[in-house]
């Protein structure tokens, strides 16, 4: 039976290391999905490290996804690497299309936060380079970097398109 990241033995604060970070993305989409969180935000550099073809997160987004009135909104500096790394989020993102939303910011990637705004189950990467962060433990909390993300998305525009055009 999958944690619930409200309780605090399955979320003591810290997320310490990389597979912690990466573990408890896979919780927060899945602890969305059933508390029927309706937007889900997400904000990083590139998304490189995150678990994104992970075959549970997948299926978290997707039973998230089919849930009405959804919307999952990604920011961040650059996404050129997404569809080479992560082949299987490519294809999801462009079955889900009319639910995703994704968009390339100028800001200064020093400045961009890694962040996951999951109602109660919403995390921040404080310390990229050590792999260090933490839950978000109150609704303000969780307010004030919806905040940021409203900042960065005034600075963005659309970027990883579904479907490439050539000639």
């Amino acid at each position: 039976m999958p944690h619930d990241p409200r309780d605090e033995s399955a979320r003591p604060g810290a997320i310490d290391g990389r597979t912690a970070f990466r573990d408890a993305v896979r919780r927060a989409f899945a602890t969305a999905a059933r508390e029927r969180v309706r937007e889900l935000q997400l904000v990083d550099v590139d998304y490189e490290a995150w678990p994104l073809d992970d075959a549970g997160v997948l299926e978290a987004l997707g039973a998230w996804a089919r849930l009405p009135s959804r919307r999952l909104l990604m920011v961040a500096a650059r996404f050129d690497a997404l569809p080479r790394l992560f082949p299987r989020f490519a294809a999801w993102r462009r079955d889900w299309s009319h639910v995703v939303e994704c968009r390339a910011t100028d800001v200064e990637p020093s400045q961009i936060p890694t962040l996951v705004l999951a109602g109660p189950a919403s995390l921040h990467l404080a310390d990229a380079q050590r792999w260090r962060g933490h839950w978000l433990a109150t609704p303000r909390e969780v307010d004030d970097w919806h905040e940021v993300v409203d900042v960065l998305v005034q600075r963005s525009e659309p970027g990883f398109a579904v479907n490439t055009l050539g000639l």
